[in-house]
């Protein structure tokens, strides 16, 4: 497994265990972020489609075929997280702590481009 590909594996097990959070017990990521907790619906199919990009990550990672092209969409796709918190906190939607999911996201971006960069040198 390339570098490259074990930085998307290890952001696919983070994703896969916060959508299995969200399914599971999804009031205590709620609450922690200001929001108020919920007996709808709403908040486990978003898990579920969290879960489910887990799965997308981890299962591209393992490909036996390095999907490079793919690697790079994920940057661009995780490297926008933040940038979305950051307008949902100014306007007042979310706690300023949800910023810290957006921060692993840029990061882990940050590892899976950094480790692109080295691979094509």
């Amino acid at each position: 497994m390339s570098k490259a590909a074990m930085s998307l594996f290890v952001f696919g097990i983070y994703v896969f265990l916060l959508g299995i959070i969200l399914m599971v017990v999804p009031n205590v990521l709620l609450t922690i972020f200001g929001l108020p907790a919920t007996t709808e619906v709403w908040v486990r199919v978003v898990g579920m489609l969290v879960l489910l990009l887990g799965y997308y990550y981890i299962r591209a990672s393992r490909n036996e075929k390095e999907m490079i092209s793919f690697y790079r969409w994920t940057v661009h796709a995780r490297s926008s997280v933040i940038v979305f918190f950051i307008i949902f906190v100014a306007l007042g939607f979310v706690s300023p702590l949800l910023i810290l999911f957006g921060v692993v996201d840029l990061l882990a971006a940050i590892w899976t481009w950094k480790t692109l960069r080295t691979q094509a040198s």
